[in-house]
């Protein structure tokens, strides 16, 4: 049987309620609530996949999942970036922003670009298309949107045209051959 593929992004962090970039930390209490609240949708999948992110695990907890960590599921590395507000990096360097969002080849930050997370996405979706069953990955909106471009072949150049909001639940389904977006719930 080909896989189908649930993607959860991680619940809300003190950084997504202060518009910042976020660095590796926990979610906060509402985005607990939020998930524990969905832990009952979250059955019965062969296998069960997390972003080392601890975000992302605390949101594995919070769902009563017990996930396999996956390096591949990481979230996009921001470099310098992490821990700022987006007011205060779009005030600080203007242009380097404003390149970060129109060319998904440019990293201002020394982090990972855009186009290096389209293409870890690929991979990942060519590696896990090789299993059977029903598979969860608890990982980042930032994976999850160049997990879909990729799946549609829509290339990285969409990737700002996906909004992916915490705990939203994505999935794909594949033919053994191709993938194929069946949901996004926001």
């Amino acid at each position: 049987m080909p896989p189908r593929l649930t993607f959860i992004a991680n619940a809300s962090t003190p950084a997504v309620r202060a518009a910042a970039f976020p660095l590796d930390e926990g979610i906060d209490d509402v985005g607990r609530q939020d998930a524990a609240a969905l832990a009952s949708q979250f059955t019965n999948f062969s296998a069960v996949l997390s972003s080392p992110a601890k975000r992302a695990i605390e949101t594995a907890t919070a769902l009563n999942l017990r996930p396999e960590i996956d390096p591949s599921l990481r979230d996009l590395d921001l470099g310098d970036w992490s821990g700022q507000s987006l007011k205060s990096v779009a005030a600080s360097d203007p242009h380097g922003f404003e390149s970060w969002l129109s060319d998904t080849n440019f990293a201002p930050h020394g982090g990972e670009t855009v186009d290096q997370l389209f293409a870890r996405a690929s991979v990942w979706l060519e590696d896990i298309s090789a299993r059977d069953g029903r598979i969860l990955a608890v990982t980042h909106p930032s994976f999850i949107r160049a997990a879909i471009l990729a799946a549609i072949h829509a290339g990285p150049t969409s990737f700002w045209n996906i909004d992916v909001a915490p705990l939203a639940v994505v999935q794909l389904t594949s033919n053994g051959r191709r993938w194929a977006l069946r949901s996004i719930a926001n």
